[in-house]
């Protein structure tokens, strides 16, 4: 029967840590996205086909 409280307790244990990270996680998920786009450059809208360059006074591809 020790083990089986064990097991248990082991489970609860996991369970509870998986939640306060997922918590967590999305507590900061704004935050972290904004990181993400400043650190990559926030350009993935002006992607160009190759051969082409962005026109940034046109807004699109050249």
């Amino acid at each position: 029967m020790k083990e089986a409280t064990g097991e248990v307790s082991m489970t609860v244990i996991v369970i509870v840590a998986v939640a306060v990270i997922g918590g967590i996680l999305a507590a900061l998920w704004p935050k972290i996205t904004t990181w993400i786009n400043n650190a990559w450059g926030g350009n993935a809208d002006n992607y160009c086909p190759a051969g082409q360059t962005w026109d940034e006074t046109a807004g699109a591809c050249k």
